[in-house]
């Protein structure tokens, strides 16, 4: 099966990693300075002298490897001082532009480019060590190119905004390297400068190339704003989304319940994805729901992939306003069926009537539980609605076992997903409806997003039926670990006499993948009071109640398009294989030149 795009997004963050303390890079620079010093003192104290040279532009610019008489190479003065002027102007230099730049980032970059400059310098050492200063003016272009791109992608994809910045450590290195050499070191190395510079920037207009002949937009720019939101929480990656999103219509279903007394409840379904990540999109779509309404709003996880990711917070309003309108003109019924399970296949089912309508919380688990493709929703809802106008199909997304790809129309594991679901509404066709009580509950958790807990914490609706109690769990979080499920409901079933946990799918917990299930960080043990807790809760907030059912299309929702994000991921993925050799053959050709600019000024 070919690679979803949860898996194809998934890979692109293994090219993701933390800066270390600034504090540890400024060490590391002083270091390597301090040890190339103590390391060559005695071998540039023994130099030979070189003989007295006309200084006059020619002569020098042939001659300007001789080195001056018992002098040094210092370090210190080559490397670690430029290095400590990066570290330190970076970060103000971007800032004053309106952009982010943090002081790990402007460390990390600094060390960096001290080690490549260290290494091609010394490099000479293999063929002649009056080769030194070449090599080391190699090492400055070499810098500043490679400077101007990493900044270009972190901080400000306009390249002449970028100019000065990446300038600072190889700047100070060429007034180094005219200190420690001659006068006319400078004009060298500018020279080099210009073929690195040149070199890099059409490095990075290849780069970009790919995204924006498919998508129009800029490749760095997106970076940058990703780096942005890892930063402080921008959210200019929305108008990249939205760039690139298409319009569509989807029903949503919802269930209102109004009790004899206690607060309101709605049990809404919404075929939309809560992603990408974090704040941006629809990432926190769960609590904003929950938020909108005076009532306790469950928000379950209906039938979607990442294509139906809201491109920006804003889409949520939509969500609202078709919510808001399928309760109007509600017929309420204090009539419900029991519930009941079947399975087929790998799939399982929870199902309840309420009234003329039907509630579907299907799942895999053990097996992996991941996102449904809307169609297969889509088409469970059409078969019933032979029977029912309002029925809802809940992904219950409560078993992860790694980044895995969405479930597809046609698939052996979609067809069971459409037969369990038409059996459970035959089933239900028949049920009797009896008086029914309702309890709802919700509890916040003492855990924090990065430990896979969203924000809303634990929601729980029990439904009682002639005695017989289902209770509906539903966890703000992505996924959850293999066995989580098992495990509570081991105990939640000694209490209720049917039940069924889920997620909300909120990628709220996820700012870099999308690996981070409940109980992954926090062992089920630990969290298992917390719902046992809920459930009790909802036991005990039971009292008469009445249902209605609605459904209403969210319109004119701006997602990321059918198969949009896929294509995103598979553009990236396949851009950053031709990155190595491309810059490989970059640096090559700039090398070359070097040493073609070395022979002609010669």
């Amino acid at each position: 099966m070919a690679q979803g795009s949860d898996v194809k997004l998934g890979q692109l963050t293994r090219y993701i990693f933390t800066a270390p303390n600034w504090k540890q890079s400024l060490v590391l620079i002083i270091l390597l300075g301090l040890i190339i010093d103590g390391a060559n003192a005695r071998a540039w104290l023994s130099l030979p002298v070189s003989g007295n040279v006309a200084f006059t532009l020619p002569v020098v610019l042939s001659s300007y490897l001789a080195l001056p008489e018992k002098f040094l190479f210092s370090g210190t003065i080559a490397f670690t001082i430029p290095a400590i002027a990066a570290l330190a102007l970076t970060k103000p230099m971007i800032e004053s532009s309106g952009k982010t730049m943090t002081w790990n980032r402007s460390g990390l970059l600094a060390l960096s480019c001290t080690v490549f400059g260290v290494i091609i310098t010394l490099a000479a050492l293999a063929f002649s060590v009056k080769l030194i200063p070449l090599f080391y003016a190699i090492s400055l272009g070499f810098i500043f190119g490679l400077r101007l791109f990493v900044l270009v992608a972190i901080a400000d994809y306009r390249i002449p905004r970028m100019i000065l910045p990446a300038l600072t450590q190889s700047g100070i290195g060429i007034l180094a390297g005219m200190l420690l050499f001659s006068p006319y070191f400078g004009i060298f190395a500018l020279v080099l400068h210009i073929v690195f510079g040149l070199g890099f920037a059409i490095l990075i207009w290849m780069i970009e190339r790919p995204l924006q002949r498919a998508f129009k937009i800029r490749g760095l720019a997106f970076v940058n704003a990703f780096i942005a939101h890892m930063t402080d929480g921008s959210k200019g990656m929305e108008d990249f989304f939205r760039e690139i999103g298409e319009e569509i219509f989807v029903p949503q279903v919802s269930f209102f319940f109004q009790r004899e007394r206690g607060k309101p409840l709605i049990f809404t379904v919404p075929n939309l994805h809560p992603g990408p990540m974090g704040e941006i999109g629809g990432g926190n779509l769960p609590k904003i729901l929950h938020d909108s309404f005076e009532d306790e709003t469950l928000v379950a996880h209906g039938c979607a992939t990442h294509d139906f990711n809201l491109v920006s917070e804003s889409e949520s309003k939509k969500v609202i306003d078709a919510l808001n309108k399928s309760r109007q003109d509600l017929v309420y019924t204090a009539g419900a069926g029991k519930s009941d399970r079947l399975s087929i296949g790998s799939v399982q089912l929870l199902f309840q009537r309420f009234g003329d309508s039907v509630l579907l919380v299907t799942t895999r688990s053990p097996q992996k539980t991941e996102d449904l493709d809307f169609s297969i929703g889509s088409t469970i809802m059409a078969e019933g609605h032979r029977w029912f106008p309002h029925v809802a199909v809940v992904d219950a997304h409560n078993c992860m076992t790694d980044l895995s790809s969405p479930v597809l129309l046609a698939t052996l594991t979609a067809t069971e997903y459409q037969d369990a679901s038409v059996d459970a509404m035959e089933i239900c066709r028949t049920t009797p409806l009896l008086p029914f009580r309702a309890g709802v509950s919700h509890m916040t958790l003492p855990y924090s997003r990065e430990q896979g807990f969203g924000d809303l914490g634990i929601q729980v609706m029990v439904i009682e039926v002639e005695g017989q109690r289902t209770a509906y769990i539903l966890i703000d979080g992505n996924n959850m670990a293999t066995g989580v499920r098992e495990a509570l409901l081991g105990q939640v079933l000694t209490i209720v006499d049917n039940a069924e946990v889920m997620t909300t799918d909120s990628h709220v917990v996820n700012t870099i993948t999308g690996k981070n299930p409940v109980g992954m960080h926090v062992p089920v043990s630990v969290f298992i009071p917390y719902v046992m807790k809920a459930v009790r809760a909802a036991i005990d907030d039971l009292a008469p109640a009445e249902s209605a059912a609605g459904t209403a299309h969210c319109e004119h929702i701006v997602v990321f398009g059918s198969n949009r994000i896929s294509q995103l991921a598979s553009t990236v993925n396949a851009m950053l294989v031709f990155v190595a050799p491309l810059s490989l053959a970059m640096l090559l050709l700039a090398f070359l030149l070097s040493l073609v600019a070395y022979a002609v000024m010669g």
